[in-house]
């Protein structure tokens, strides 16, 4: 090397610092989260493991583990081998080391934050997006912080050309921005509570939108980024095809954010929009496998090593479970498929299987290559390596088998009818009694995936007590990049389709990290606009119905309590106009039923019945009764006993505050009932709630319950439905339609 060139050299060191940290709270949170995973798995079996206490009930616990398991664990692998691998690639050390802690401590200060709010009943009801507005603000500043620290750094970088894992981790970082800025929006009615500005189907579409795109560019194009990476690593291998990792990214970012609305499939959402959905869906198998084979033909003149390495182990199962999701869900998108799934626990199995499989084997992968390098040792134990391979593959085999077939067995029960014409399970408890044998198979898979995960901290830590007094920081030398650069031009084919097979294109693209980034926002956001902008703009997707009118102050009281105590995670409020579902439950559920609704609560599972069309059913005591003990109400119930609403007090202070923010969010609460002020709605829910406590006690229950927590649910599981059977203004009540053979069986339960 001449001294002129030694001249042109700058000298830089990683900062391995930061990966430890997020490795150690990726491994922290993992166990925390799934362990609330199989805590909340066995009461699907037991509801009597919540203890009596509300902060460990299931509809409590069940958001504190999608986001421990999604953005905690799965989040903090992300970070983890983001700022490892971005570093080396890059030839450059972190943009700003105040900004990697901002973001470690940023991160971990949201975690807590979620995990204090969630079990106190403080959530938005919407699918991995329960926080509420203080702390959505707090994660919108730690990720820009995140976002300015990485493109920092591919500003600085000292490698022309951005590799495969780079060009995912530039699109999980813009995409993710996006999804949680416009799902989030809503407006404040307190401290910890909010409203979404979107209501109905508009928020039901705007929810899926951000739900599965969460799962896209959270969970799926980051974890294909530390595939690209950690594997050929790993294999000591480079990536089976170049040209097929181009066709990967490009058509997976752009297609993946149709995806969103095949989850309203039947649904009150416009058929278009379901419809674009799936079409979308199915074209993305395509896309998905050529990922899935480019990981596993990386392995080429590789896989003798397979057999002894634990590490290649974890990746090729993760790929291959990466692989099966990736089909499975194009499949359930189909109409007909997803007429039977959704609802059931098969869709719990699909998202399980991507997560445990894809997302924990690869992580768990990862970290067993990084350890030894972060803590410049060897790994303690490779055999217990492999032993946590085969805990964490048998416990999804036996997970998957069992709550796969509860899916199935569920859907197939819901459907049936006998020779008559009739519904064989009208009652719907039936169904769920065939699934406690599944729910114990679940909870022990989940039991030995989680002791898999206890033995890789042993095997962690003691590999960390095994490491160096003082960890060593190598110094590596590289020429910065030049301020003007032009590629050269290599001789092409001829032809323009051989030339664009040649992808000197992408070269050029790849050496401009500015243009490639507004290449890949524009992909994103054009997608997105197709479909969000007819649907918020067309006001035919969404008819009025005369006769619906906004919740009472006591109705919207009990309706925040509905979601405080989640049981949106457990009842479905969406018909779907299939004949099982109108025989079993009524009229299927209309678009305009819920303009009002902030947010929409049309569900996503069904563990109890759907709740559309419940007002009216049954008396108040009954209610009552079935929130105290469920099971004395309707014998082998799994829905645990909410006794606290019986003898918690009712805060009839925050209703006139929250009256006023649906207002302002377009709700016509004006001039209610009769004309009386808006100003007056507190003295209205105190009334209510008199009429619904004299009704509990003449029929036989007990006194005093106008200031309880019960009545204002009861008020509000009262009014379901309800609108619907009631005359436009100016309308004579017609007669009401004679209820179906199962419809009248439910009404004598």
């Amino acid at each position: 090397m001449t001294s002129a060139t030694s001249a042109q050299l700058e000298s830089f060191s990683y900062d391995d610092d930061i990966v430890r940290k997020f490795m150690w709270a990726t491994m922290l949170w993992g166990f925390v989260g799934m362990l609330v995973g199989v805590i909340i798995a066995f009461q699907l079996a037991v509801p009597a493991l919540n203890l009596g206490i509300p902060y460990l009930s299931f509809g409590r616990l069940r958001p504190l583990h999608t986001n421990a398991v999604i953005f905690a664990f799965a989040g903090n692998a992300i970070f983890t081998g983001i700022y490892y691998s971005t570093q080396r690639l890059l030839k450059a050390r972190m943009f700003s080391d105040g900004l990697s802690k901002f973001h470690f401590w940023g991160w971990q200060a949201i975690i807590v934050a979620a995990a204090l709010t969630l079990p106190l009943g403080y959530t938005q009801a919407k699918e991995y997006a329960e926080l509420e507005w203080p702390i959505d603000i707090a994660i919108a500043v730690v990720w820009v912080a995140f976002a300015i620290n990485v493109f920092g750094t591919i500003a600085k970088r000292r490698e022309r050309h951005l590799y495969v894992a780079i060009w995912f981790y530039i699109a999980s970082i813009v995409t993710v921005a996006v999804l949680h800025i416009f799902n989030n929006l809503s407006l404040p009615a307190g401290m910890l509570k909010s409203y979404s500005i979107y209501a109905g189907v508009q928020d039901a579409f705007m929810q899926w939108w951000y739900g599965h795109n969460a799962v896209a560019f959270f969970l799926t194009t980051p974890f294909l980024g530390l595939m690209y990476y950690f594997m050929p690593k790993a294999a000591e291998k480079p990536v089976f095809s170049y040209r097929l990792s181009i066709l990967h990214f490009w058509s997976l970012v752009f297609m993946y954010i149709w995806a969103g609305p095949h989850h309203l499939h039947y649904t009150a959402l416009p058929e278009w929009a379901s419809t674009l959905g799936m079409i979308f869906s199915v074209m993305l198998w395509m896309p998905s496998w050529g990922g899935m084979v480019n990981g596993l033909l990386t392995l080429r003149g590789a896989w003798h090593k397979v057999a002894t390495d634990p590490i290649l182990k974890f990746f090729v199962v993760a790929v291959t479970a990466y692989g099966m999701s990736t089909f499975e869900g194009p499949m359930l998108s189909i109409k007909t498929v997803n007429s039977l799934a959704h609802y059931t626990d098969w869709i719990i199995a699909h998202v399980h299987t991507g997560a445990l499989g894809w997302n924990g084997l690869l992580t768990f992968g990862m970290v067993y290559w990084l350890a030894p390098r972060l803590f410049q040792t060897k790994l303690h134990s490779t055999r217990l390596a492999e032993a946590h391979f085969w805990m964490a593959t048998f416990g999804i085999i036996i997970y998957a088998t069992a709550i796969y077939s509860a899916g199935l067995t569920q859907g197939l029960m819901w459907r049936a009818f006998d020779a008559t014409g009739r519904l064989q399970y009208p009652d719907f408890v039936e169904t769920v009694l065939k699934l406690l044998p599944m729910y114990w198979a679940r909870a022990l898979g989940g039991s030995l995936y989680v002791a898999g995960i206890v033995l890789m901290w042993y095997n962690l830590v003691m590999t960390w007590r095994s490491r160096p007094a003082t960890y060593q920081v190598p110094v590596y030398q590289a020429a910065p990049l030049p301020k003007k650069f032009t590629d050269p031009v290599p001789a092409l084919p001829n032809g323009a389709w051989a030339r664009f097979q040649a992808a000197h294109w992408h070269r050029i693209w790849e050496g401009k990290a500015l243009t490639f980034t507004v290449l890949t926002t524009v992909a994103v956001l054009v997608a997105s606009a197709f479909e969000i902008v007819p649907t918020f703009l067309i006001r035919s997707n969404v008819p009025s119905i005369a006769s619906v009118k906004p919740y009472t102050p006591l109705e919207l009281a009990g309706r925040d309590l509905y979601i405080r105590e989640g049981c949106f995670n457990c009842h479905s409020q969406m018909i779907r106009p299939l004949r099982h579902e109108t025989e079993r439950y009524g009229e299927y559920s209309k678009p305009g039923e819920s303009v009002y609704e902030h947010p929409f609560l049309w569900g996503s599972r069904r563990i109890g019945p759907d709740l559309a069309r419940e007002g009216g059913k049954r008396p108040d005591l009954w209610h009552l009764r079935h929130f105290e003990n469920p099971p004395a109400i309707t014998p082998k119930s799994i829905m645990p006993r909410y006794q606290w609403l019986t003898t918690n007090a009712l805060d009839y202070s925050v209703i006139q505050r929250r009256v006023d923010a649906m207002a302002m969010l377009g709700v016509p609460y004006g001039g209610i009932e009769g004309g009386r002020a808006l100003t007056q709605a507190e003295a209205m829910a105190k009334e209510q709630a008199a009429r619904i406590a004299a009704n509990i006690k003449a029929e036989g229950g007990p006194d005093g319950m106008a200031d309880k927590e019960v009545v204002a649910l009861i008020a509000y599981m009262q009014r379901l439905g309800k609108d619907l059977r009631m005359p436009a203004p100016g309308q004579t009540a017609s007669a009401q339609p004679a209820a179906t053979p199962a419809q009248a069986a439910r009404q004598g339960q």
